[in-house]
């Protein structure tokens, strides 16, 4: 199931041929020592999927969707074991006909995003990737490889999940974090930061790692939370924000804006500035754990229920000098 062999020996007939011969070797020792008590278990749900080919792949609509002939027993069987898989945070999904519907429409948030950028033949790294729902979403974009590193293995089996039948071997999520990426290997077109910023101890630090991770004129697109002011302001919640322990700041845009330039980015552009709301982020079967609702003050919903501001995320692009 975390077979990567035919990804690896794409990237190596790739510009990414270097980059490659490193990050395989550390994926495999990550491998090596996996520990997870769950781990196994969906493993064995995966492998339990019906073994069904797909006639179609849509990688450009608001679902990543596979199609195929499956009966009304095996896709009951497929849905038994992706549901194993709970939570699905990022999506949605359509496989034969079994709709994931996710906590979170990442599809809106590309909608906000795509017509900014240009992934056309692009190498791209997504840092922090989730469950690769974005991953597709590049390859249906154009572009000719797409890195995703995500420390969670769940995100890591439910990429796997998906791609037993999209069979890709040009995205993969591998078990990785930013830090074990080569520093400064100036090796992609263009590098994705979605919702990693403020879980970054040392967020400055993250905008410089970002930055040498692309080649020079490379383009990065960094999706956050943001403080919806107009000044150079910081946010540094004691506690929580949003139930969330490990937020650890949230920039104001002029600020985050002088911290990418100070990193070395230029051109920086702010594409969209959108709250959160209960159409994008929710509860769903797919995902029965608290969500927007159970994070926002029940009688202010423009506060976290710590009575921080309400989720506000922002889209930025820039490039490296």
């Amino acid at each position: 199931m975390t077979d990567y062999s035919d990804y690896f020996a794409y990237l190596k007939t790739t510009a990414l041929a270097d980059f490659a011969q490193v990050i395989s070797k550390k994926t495999n020792a990550t491998l090596r020592k996996l520990s997870h008590g769950d781990y196994e278990r969906w493993c064995a749900a995966i492998e339990e999927m019906p073994d069904v080919a797909a006639c179609g792949v849509d990688l450009a609509a608001g679902a990543v969707t596979v199609a195929g002939d499956m009966d009304d027993a095996q896709r009951a069987v497929l849905k038994t074991h992706l549901m194993e898989l709970h939570p699905w945070r990022k999506g949605p999904f359509n496989l034969f006909g079994v709709h994931i519907n996710t906590e979170w429409r990442s599809d809106l948030k590309w909608t906000r995003l795509k017509n900014h950028i240009d992934l056309k033949d692009k190498l791209v790294l997504d840092v922090g990737c989730g469950n690769g729902y974005y991953l597709f979403r590049m390859l249906g974009a154009g572009a000719k490889s797409a890195v995703g590193v995500d420390p969670s293995l769940l995100s890591v089996v439910q990429f796997h999940a998906v791609n037993r039948y999209a069979k890709t071997n040009r995205a993969a999520v591998l078990p990785l974090g930013s830090d074990d990426v080569p520093a400064d290997c100036g090796c992609f077109d263009t590098l994705f930061s979605m919702g990693l910023l403020y879980h970054r101890r040392q967020p400055k630090e993250h905008l410089q790692q970002l930055h040498g991770f692309l080649k020079p004129g490379g383009q990065a697109v960094l999706e956050t939370l943001v403080l919806d002011t107009m000044g150079e302001e910081l946010l540094v919640p004691k506690g929580c924000y949003a139930k969330m322990r490990n937020v650890w700041a949230i920039v104001s845009l002029a600020l985050l804006k002088n911290w990418l330039t100070e990193s070395g980015f230029e051109n920086v552009q702010v594409i969209d500035i959108t709250q959160t709301t209960r159409n994008e982020q929710r509860k769903t079967d797919w995902m029965t754990f608290e969500s927007l609702d159970d994070f926002l003050d029940p009688t202010d919903a423009t506060k976290t229920i710590e009575g921080h501001p309400a989720p506000v995320r922002a889209i930025l692009t820039a490039q490296r000098q």
